[in-house]
Parts: C-alpha cells; structure tokens; sequence
C-alpha cells in the first residue's frame, strides 16, 4: 500500500508565496519521476513541473521563473516554491509520482488528494 499526502495549499494574494509538500508513505522500494499537476474548474488537469530521480526538472511555460519544483529521497518528498502567484494559478494541486513497490519490479502512477491553491487579485 503506498499513500501521497499533500499540504501547504491555502489562500493567498497576487504576488504571494506558497510552498506545497506531498509525502509518499508505504511499501516503497524507489520513485523515479515526481511532478506537480493542477486542476483548474472546468479545465483539464495540466502539468506544471516534474523532477526525475537525477534532480532533472521541467516546467510549464505559465510558471517558469515563478514555480520551483524539489525533491529530498530520503524523506520520499516533492515539494513546489510557487512565487509570485497570479489569479490564474488558482487550481487543485496534485502531487504525483512512479512508484515501485518494494518486491516489485514495475512501476505505477500514484496521486495524491489535492490541495486547493486560491489566488485573489
């Protein structure tokens, strides 16, 4: 059994800073690729920025210079420094990452929650 949990979303205004967490927890052997994903309403789910195991990262072209995607391997954490936040980066964040399962020679996709980032102007 894995589980990603998410925090660090909230509200804020234009041009201010959050900085989300998403922890895998469970039966990990090793994660390879981590990404941050959003959801805005009535939109489809878009990717924002991914970090491969290497430290190798990749943005949107909404976010970059503003968004900032890390990962720490001995805690099984992604983490995204979103600065200088506008209206249109309201959206649920998802936080999602390739697992393989201790014992297990594959890999899968896993999601976290959520967690809603409100930006007001």
């Amino acid at each position: 059994q894995v589980q990603l949990v998410e925090s660090g979303g909230g509200s804020v205004q234009a041009g201010g800073s959050l900085r989300l967490s998403c922890v895998a927890s469970g039966n990990i052997g090793s994660i390879s690729a981590m990404a941050w994903y959003r959801q805005a309403p009535g939109k489809q789910r878009e990717l924002v920025a991914t970090v491969t195991s290497g430290g190798d990262t990749n943005y949107a072209d909404s976010v970059k210079g503003r968004f900032t995607i890390s990962r720490d391997n001995a805690k099984n954490t992604v983490y995204l420094q979103m600065n200088n936040l506008k209206p249109e980066d309201t959206a649920v964040y998802y936080c999602n990452m390739r697992i393989r399962r201790s014992g297990y020679s594959y890999e899968l996709n896993y999601w976290g929650q959520g967690t809603q980032v409100t930006v007001s102007s």
